[in-house]
């Protein structure tokens, strides 16, 4: 699927769809230069689910839990500053991914053997300061 905003404002929609082309996924990684809008597509992916924690990017904690409404759990995961996949593995990600909770990746090229096989695919390019382009794919089962 792909889709194209023009503007933060058309977020909000751009969020439900992809929620609905998930599949029920559990597994999202989130692609895209810097700046490019990933925590921003995030944070309004989650309103979406209901959550009603702050949603902001874990760069230096590496990954934040969030809880929804119906008390469901939500790992978001930033993996720009990590230097190695070993220190992934020390936070347990495998724990994580097993854990069968909605886990959103940003940056998810810095781990590449540990992704698990089944999970979706979303590209954010920027096409101008104020527009991107979303491009989501399904990749496993």
């Amino acid at each position: 699927m792909q889709l194209t905003i023009d503007s933060e404002r058309e977020l909000n929609k751009a969020a439900k769809k992809i929620i609905e082309y998930s599949s029920d996924k559990t597994i999202w990684l989130f692609y895209g230069n810097m700046g490019s809008g990933k925590t921003t597509l995030i944070r309004a992916i989650s309103e979406h689910f209901n959550i009603e924690d702050n949603v902001s990017s874990p760069t230096f904690s590496i990954v934040n839990e969030y809880r929804n409404l119906n008390d469901e759990v939500f790992y978001h995961f930033d993996f720009y500053r990590i230097k190695n996949e070993t220190e992934a593995m020390d936070i347990g990600i495998e724990e994580y991914f097993d854990s069968g909770e909605t886990c959103f990746i940003e940056w998810p090229e810095k781990i590449p053997s540990l992704l698990p096989d089944d999970y979706l695919k979303i590209e954010i390019e920027i096409t101008s300061p104020s527009s991107r382009k979303i491009m989501t794919n399904h990749h496993g089962r």
